[in-house]
This record gives structure tokens, C-alpha cells and sequence, in this order.
């Protein structure tokens, strides 16, 4: 039992929160995302992180630590030793920031563009055999709504 199942958390849980409903299902499709997502990566050698930073990196110009983080999942504290492990298996390299001495630039090396050329055109087409299940309207529908909720947690 989760949070989620309120009857034990019930003099605790407001009886007009009707979005705990909608948060379970978010989580789970997160969670069910996953699943799917996660060990198709690591069939092809990489760890989920990893291959969000390899497909960020991607056809970019370098970016410091600051601006990968926002553009990937991964917390800038989490992302400093994902991104030493990347540097020792030859994927990215780090070079000082011309513009702020404080700061480095992470980019691709050849062998980590390589590997983008590899896993990225092969987990599209595994992610979808999953996203063709939806409808056109459906897919619309779906980015709309987590685009609203988004936009909401950042206070847009």
C-alpha cells in the first residue's frame, strides 16, 4: 500500500483533493515508463542517466553542468558523478568555461556521438511500439495536458 490509498491517511486527506486520483496515475505511468524504457537502454550497455546525457549531448554545443541539468532529468549534485564515470568511459569530456572560470563544458566525444548514432534511432523505434497504441487525438491530448501540469509545478 502506497501513499496514494488514502483510507489510512484519511483524517489527514481533505475530501476535495480530487487530483490524488490523477497524481496516482502519474506516478504509475512514470513507474511504467520506466519498465519499459529502462531495460531496453541497459540491453544496449548504457544506464538510464547515462543515455539522457548522451541524447542531450547530442548535435549541441558543449554545456556546463548548470544547463545540462535543466535539460535532463538528473539533479546537478547526481550529475557530477554520472558525468566523471561518462569521462572514464571515453563518452564526453570536460573542458574549462571561457566565459566563467567556475564552471566546465561537457561534450560528446566521437565515441559518445557514435554511440547516440547507435541507441537513440533503436529506442525510438522501441518506445514506439508503445506510443502507437494511442490515437493522434490521444498523444495531442496527453502532451497537452502534462505540458499544462508542468507548467503549473513551475509556476507558469
Amino acid at each position: 500500500m502506497s501513499w496514494f490509498d488514502t483510507d489510512p491517511y484519511a483524517d489527514y486527506i481533505d475530501p476535495h483533493m480530487n487530483f490524488l486520483p490523477a497524481l496516482k496515475e502519474l506516478v504509475r505511468a512514470y513507474q511504467a515508463f520506466e519498465a519499459y524504457s529502462g531495460p531496453h537502454v541497459r540491453s544496449m550497455g548504457l544506464s538510464s542517466v547515462q543515455f539522457d546525457v548522451i541524447a542531450t549531448l547530442a548535435n549541441q554545443p558543449p554545456m556546463s553542468f548548470k544547463e545540462l541539468s535543466a535539460k535532463t532529468l538528473i539533479t546537478k549534485t547526481s550529475l557530477t558523478g554520472v558525468v566523471e564515470r561518462m569521462v572514464q568511459n571515453g563518452f564526453v569530456t570536460l573542458s574549462a568555461n571561457k566565459e566563467d572560470g567556475r564552471s566546465q563544458l561537457i561534450k560528446l566525444t566521437a565515441k559518445g556521438q557514435k554511440t547516440f548514432e547507435k541507441v537513440f534511432p533503436e529506442h525510438l523505434k522501441h518506445l514506439e511500439k508503445a506510443f502507437s497504441k494511442l490515437t493522434n487525438q490521444e498523444l495531442k491530448s496527453t502532451q497537452a495536458v502534462l505540458s499544462s501540469l508542468k507548467n503549473i509545478f513551475r509556476g507558469e
